[in-house]
């Protein structure tokens, strides 16, 4: 386990030095077909493009867009970017034009590191002074204006690292200022998860713009001189099963769809294959049994050597949480926001508790505030050398987000126990206020809405004269797992939705009944998988200034 001693201070160049000194003949980075470039190799390639940079006129506290999919060439671009004293703008792959855009626009980044398909999406770059291919690192914009060596820059520890943007679920995105210290300090009490050794690998799956990815499943590894693979498509089936098995993965970082459509489509079906299995699987017994059995399938799936399976970046459904826990599956649960770099409180494998997230990270102060006296449900409050210096350019926003005393307002509702352990039950600003002043937190509603077995995902939002209306993405594949429901069902719209809703309103209080169901053929999601709420609670006239108000 590296600490800050081993460091020496909480800034990326010494985190390089660091990890090139112990580790400078280990692997360090490769795409899953290709032949890991090791920890020298790396160094040398963030020197050469930390030369390219200066050429070009790059500057201390310059800002620099990197818009790519993850790989080998964004750490060194990263890696380059912050050590030569810059500051670097990671933008979502997913990001469409106006997104991509207005983000490089409001960090006034100078330059930008984008592959081919990605910098087709923008159509304007005449704000942009420079800009590379970061598939190989040809200049496609920009003039050679000095060849003076690179001078030796050591940043502060407070000095910004990063302008990271949210992902939108919200509708806004926001630049989040976060400092050496502020990323640097997550990857170290990250530790606390999960030791690592120079002798295990990382599969990567999510986007390195995701600050989850970056400080756990980028940094962690980098700091313990791990080896990290990356895809070279999008981690689809036919791209990801390969990798599994070439691999063979001690660690990788997910979000809570990927093992919950695994659950649903693959294991629950199984579960419910005969009547025999069926009821074998209805005893405590037989479904331990039974669980741990797929437990160890599953685990084969992931290449056998799988010790640590992080998942983040939403709420876990407990059901799915209970299955991974009597399978004695590894996983382990994060929890945090782009403000607090990521990591505020984690379950470390094999002490998870379905359901709860867990206690604070060592270092990290957390608080519920507000607290209701009847339930104890408040709002979750950070302190601690994780939390952002704020907005980029919004000084308005950054006093919203903090108390008077300076805690951080994280906007999500949780309870504690005695233990410490904190357990969410929604975000205040999607809490519904009932006909006759009833706290509705929909995340409970989606939850059993869930369970339904044609049901993929849902969404509640509030509709017309406080009435619920629930957006359902069906299964893709149906398959035995609704065995019980009539074929004739199946083609009948609106007797599936009826059974839908007759389903969930039967295991709900009596003013979170559903009132209507509209299916959707797919949600619209953020990079970390989240559904973008807003867009459907505006089909009812639910601004985003009305969702904020209902907040505050």
């Amino acid at each position: 386990m590296q600490t800050i001693d081993d460091i020496g201070k909480y800034t990326f160049s010494a985190l390089l030095k660091n990890s090139v000194l112990k580790f400078h003949n280990r692997p360090a980075l490769s795409y899953v077909s290709g032949t890991p470039i090791t920890y020298k190799e790396l160094n040398e390639k963030v020197n050469s493009i930390k030369a390219l940079l200066h050429s070009l006129g790059i500057k201390p506290r310059d800002k620099v867009a990197i818009f790519s999919t993850s790989s080998p060439q964004w750490a060194v671009s990263y890696f380059a970017i912050v050590t030569l004293g810059a500051v670097a703008v990671p933008l979502l792959p997913d990001f469409n034009e106006n997104e991509a855009s207005s983000c490089i626009k409001h960090s006034e980044a100078k330059a930008i590191f984008a592959g081919e398909k990605l910098l087709a999406k923008l159509s304007n770059t005449e704000e942009l002074d420079i800009i590379i291919n970061i598939e190989d690192f040809s200049v496609k914009k920009g003039e050679i204006k000095t060849d003076s060596p690179v001078p030796e820059y050591e940043s502060n520890e407070e000095d910004i690292a990063s302008i990271i943007y949210t992902s939108g679920t919200t509708g806004r995105s926001k630049g989040v200022v976060l400092t050496h210290k502020n990323l640097i300090f997550t990857a170290i009490a990250g530790q606390h998860c999960q030791r690592i050794n120079q002798y295990e690998a990382a599969l990567s799956i999510l986007p390195m713009s995701h600050v989850y990815e970056f400080t756990i499943g980028f940094l962690m590894f980098i700091l313990n001189g791990a080896c990290i693979y990356y895809l070279e498509g999008p981690p689809v089936p036919r791209n990801l099963l390969p990798a599994l098995q070439k691999v063979r993965p001690h660690f990788m970082l997910t979000v809570p769809i990927v093992i919950e459509k695994i659950y649903k489509q693959k294991i629950l079906p199984a579960f419910n294959a005969s009547p025999l299995i069926k009821k074998i699987y209805g005893t405590k017994i037989g479904r331990k049994f039974l669980c741990r059995k797929a437990g160890k399938k599953l685990k084969k799936t992931f290449g056998g050597r799988l010790k640590f399976f992080g998942i983040g970046g939403s709420k876990t459904d407990p059901v799915v949480e209970q299955f991974m826990v009597d399978a004695k599956f590894p996983y382990a649960i994060g929890y945090g926001l782009t403000e607090t770099s990521p990591l505020v409180a984690y379950s470390a494998v094999y002490k998870t508790i379905p359901g709860v997230i867990g206690v604070n990270l060592p270092g990290v102060e957390i608080m519920i505030g507000d607290k209701n006296p009847q339930t104890g449900v408040g709002e979750l409050r950070v302190k601690g050398p994780n939390v952002m210096q704020g907005y980029y350019n919004a000084l308005d926003l950054t006093k919203e987000a903090f108390t008077e005393d300076g805690w951080f307002k994280t906007g999500d509702l949780c309870v504690m126990d005695d233990k410490g352990r904190i357990s969410l039950r929604g975000r205040s600003k999607n809490m519904i206020l009932g006909a006759s002043g009833e706290n509705i937190y929909p995340e409970d509603i989606e939850f059993v809405l869930n369970q339904h077995p044609l049901v993929s995902e849902a969404l509640v939002v509030e509709g017309e004269n406080t009435s619920l209306v629930a957006y359902v993405r069906l299964q893709d594949a149906i398959g035995d797992a609704v065995s019980e429901i009539s074929n004739a069902i199946m083609h009948k719209r609106e007797e599936v939705l009826n059974e839908i809703r007759f389903f969930v309103n039967s295991k709900v209080n009596k003013f979170s009944k559903i009132d209507k169901i509209e299916l959707v053929d797919e949600f619209e999601k953020t990079a970390s998988q989240k559904i973008k709420r807003y867009l459907y609670a505006l089909r009812h006239g639910k601004s985003q200034n009305e969702e904020t108000k209902k907040e505050e």
